[in-house]
């Protein structure tokens, strides 16, 4: 059974088609990228996989279920999770805090009945101990230590990014969506990404699929990479059978970017 499949995917907004007729394939525990010019349809792509759209034909199957057109809360109990482009973090509460509210999902009490009887040994109390220690296992794997209980808006932006990247991990994901994800930050931080993307494969057997225009991360990480272009997909391959081909050049010329 395939692990995850987008089959001859249709979405347009009025007489613009965003995505026509994709179609490529992910398999488990590795790390693919879709890649692509501006306006390429990458970011409609994650949003009809995450449910914030619904597209007009074809299939989104997850472990061979279809998806497409689930609720984005259903979606993320399925099983995937995902960042965005731009920061879609609460300011003004904690990295602990925005790390507990990935957590919503988990919690068997639920916020009313937790506030009403939590105490010592009780039920409440239990579920808050189990995911704040989920909590601290992703603060450590990110290096987050530090920013654990600073407010996010006092955060460079590089250390957003990498809360938001922890937020997605304490949904404990299967499939990992990336949107963006070294968007902002500097050399050393990108580097530090590469790692963290191969230890969320492998030590926490995460599937990641992401969108990237930082092609030497993408050539990096990458095991599979689909092109898209104006809607379409023009190319798909392993990054040594994509950087030369000539339909992905072209589809760059004018980009600033190197394959």
């Amino acid at each position: 059974m395939t692990f995850f499949k987008v089959d001859n995917l249709f979405k347009s907004f009025g007489g613009l088609q965003a995505l026509s007729d994709v179609t490529f394939e992910v398999d488990r525990s590795s790390i693919s990228a879709v890649i692509g010019p501006n306006g390429a349809g990458k970011t409609t792509l994650f949003n009809c996989i995450s449910g914030i759209y619904k597209p007009e034909r074809g299939r989104i199957l997850f472990k061979g279920k279809e998806i497409q057109g689930v609720a984005p809360h259903r979606i993320a109990r399925l099983g995937i999770a995902r960042t965005f482009q731009n920061i879609e973090l609460f300011a003004h509460m904690t990295t602990m805090d925005n790390l507990m509210l990935g957590r919503h999902q988990f919690l068997k009490t639920g916020i009313l009945s937790g506030a009403l009887y939590f105490h010592r040994g009780s039920k409440a109390a239990m579920d808050e101990i189990e995911n704040r220690d989920r909590v601290e296992r992703i603060i450590d794997f990110l290096d987050l230590q530090s920013a654990r209980n600073e407010f996010v808006s006092n955060l460079p932006y590089g250390i957003q990014k990498k809360v938001e990247l922890g937020r997605a991990l304490a949904l404990e994901p299967e499939l990992l969506l990336l949107d963006e994800p070294s968007a902002g930050m500097n050399a050393e931080e990108k580097q530090d990404l590469m790692i963290w993307l191969k230890d969320i494969q492998e030590e926490l057997n995460v599937t990641c699929l992401l969108i990237e225009h930082d092609m030497r991360l993408v050539m990096d990480v990458s095991e599979k990479i689909a092109v898209l272009n104006y809607g379409r997909k023009i190319a798909e391959g392993k990054p040594e059978e994509i950087q030369n081909r000539p339909e992905v050049l072209e589809a760059y010329l004018g980009e600033a970017v190197s394959l």
